[in-house]
């Protein structure tokens, strides 16, 4: 297990100072996976699963894969013979990433995905790239999650979809209640035993206490532009999928009060 690099702020914090952001997480890179999978129980791997259905990647298409971290959703988009761009704004999460799954990784690595440094508010990449953009438990991660929304509208072809895989807020009060005595209690013991940066989970238990419900996020999605928004609870509501579609003709921008409940 390797520690975080004295010159890298252990965490971040609701100021959301990419900097700072992009700094803690390049001293987690190489053990994030590992402790994702033991403080969510093995959940990750399912909501991996789910994100890349509802995506529903084809051979030919171009996806992007925003706030890909390691890679790991991107391999199981890449799978399906789509080109993946897995994008970041870690250096150390991008160079992870490549040392796993790119041309220099054993066997190869894997030919349809590939590895951009990339900014959520400032892409760079050009207007309507890709058929489809997704971006997994990072948009509560931007300081300006507005614009990133906006941002993935503008690098989508029209007809294009999003999905947006986040940390959310369980509708029933009981299970809430469960839920936070996990995070508040329990989470700190555990990663304290498998992260190199315990203080990293704090951040991110504040951060899933501060970001807006269900329905606020779809009505995000719904001014940033997006069309036919819809949400679907995972884990009872511990993680929300949001999913839209580009309109084919320039819509209005407009906000909603709630989200649409998507069809199980």
């Amino acid at each position: 297990m390797t520690d975080t690099p004295a010159n890298q702020p252990r965490r971040a914090d609701l100021g959301k100072d990419p900097a700072s952001v992009s700094g803690m997480f390049d001293g987690v890179a190489r053990g994030y996976d590992r402790t994702n999978t033991v403080l969510s129980m093995g959940n990750d791997r399912l909501w991996r699963v789910a994100t890349t259905r509802a995506v529903s990647p084809r051979p030919g298409e171009r996806i992007l894969d925003l706030a890909a971290g390691t890679g790991a959703s991107s391999v199981s988009l890449a799978r399906s013979g789509a080109e993946v761009v897995a994008a970041d704004f870690s250096p150390g999460m991008i160079g992870e990433g490549r040392r796993r799954h790119g041309p220099d990784a054993p066997g190869g690595g894997i030919r349809n995905l590939s590895f951009v440094h990339a900014d959520a508010t400032d892409l760079p990449f050009a207007d309507e790239e890709f058929d489809a953009v997704t971006m997994s438990f990072g948009l509560r991660n931007v300081n300006d999650p507005k614009k990133a929304l906006a941002e993935l509208l503008r690098v989508t072809k029209p007809g294009g979809r999003i999905v947006v895989c986040e940390f959310s807020h369980p509708p029933s009060r009981a299970f809430a209640g469960l839920y936070r005595f996990y995070n508040d209690r329990v989470l700190p013991v555990v990663a304290k035993t498998v992260s190199s940066n315990a203080d990293a989970y704090d951040y991110l238990n504040e951060s899933i206490r501060d970001w807006p419900d269900q329905p606020t996020l779809a009505a995000w999605m719904r001014d940033a532009g997006w069309a036919d928004v819809a949400f679907r609870n995972l884990s009872f509501g511990i993680v929300a999928l949001h999913r839209g579609v580009k309109p084919v003709r320039p819509r209005a921008s407009g906000s909603a009060a709630e989200g649409t409940p998507a069809p199980r």
